[in-house]
């Protein structure tokens, strides 16, 4: 016959509103998988919020097109701005819609020229020049044909290339120091020319470059060479300035330019 086993009693413990019993300092298993089922509930509404809400702040690239008769030229500049993830360069079928237009050239002549009034018309873009020189009066008439941007060929690195490429998009203008001094100083001539409607002893910058080219002995064709213009434009552009100021001949207009301060 087995011994009897003594009954013991456990004395209750009273827990206070709010505490859990703690056995061995850690907090009850069903606490812990409380805790982990709020946290995996509290993750995936996290995701949710990022994908439903992109950054408002990330920048659209600026869309490019790039035009320029020699090919060297052209594969310069893109391989320039390729990498570049501020910019989405465009291949040639889509280029009208491209945001900045940059025509990569040696120099202005009439086919340039042209292009460059060609693009004028495309109000989905603007245009920028990278010109490896400018002759005189060229920065005059890139500007008429539209142009709001130009670099210099041999500073056009992948930072300033970049640079003109944004400043465009955002409606700004580019041009070197020394164009820029050129451009203030055509436009205070144009002034000058609002308060003489005349016109009888102001000349425009490019009627002073080329009659400043006729007194160093130049004739139509080396004037239209250096000036970039076609020759009959120079010709016209000279028949005016003569008609204008009613002078006789070539030498007669370079002598009355030279008088009066003109050139």
């Amino acid at each position: 016959m087995s011994a009897a086993v003594p009954h013991v009693t456990v004395p209750h413990v009273p827990v206070q509103a709010g505490s859990a019993p703690r056995t061995g300092g850690s907090a009850p298993a069903g606490q812990d998988r409380a805790r982990a089922e709020h946290h995996r509930a509290d993750r995936p509404r996290a995701d949710r919020s990022r994908s439903e809400h992109p950054r408002a702040d990330r920048p659209e690239r600026v869309t490019v097109a790039v035009y320029a008769a020699d090919p060297v030229l052209r594969v310069g500049v893109i391989q320039q701005l390729r990498s570049r993830p501020e910019v989405d360069l465009l291949a040639d079928a889509d280029a009208e819609r491209a945001h900045a237009s940059l025509v990569v050239v040696d120099g202005v002549d009439d086919d340039v020229a042209a292009l460059l009034d060609q693009l004028r018309y495309n109000t989905a873009t603007r245009t920028g020049l990278v010109v490896g020189t400018l002759g005189p009066g060229a920065l005059q008439r890139v500007i008429e044909c539209g142009v709001v941007a130009v670099l210099r060929r041999a500073e056009a690195d992948q930072d300033r290339l970049l640079h003109l490429v944004l400043a465009m998009a955002n409606g700004e203008g580019v041009l070197p120091g020394d164009l820029l001094g050129k451009l203030l100083t055509h436009v205070g001539g144009l002034q000058r020319s609002a308060l003489d409607p005349r016109g009888l002893s102001l000349l425009t910058t490019r009627e002073a470059d080329m009659l400043r080219l006729v007194s160093e002995g130049m004739d139509t064709a080396e004037i239209a060479r250096t000036t970039a213009y076609s020759e009959r434009t120079v010709k016209n552009v000279l028949h005016e300035v003569m008609t204008r100021l009613q002078l006789r001949n070539r030498a007669h207009a370079v002598g009355y330019a030279l008088r009066n301060g003109l050139i």
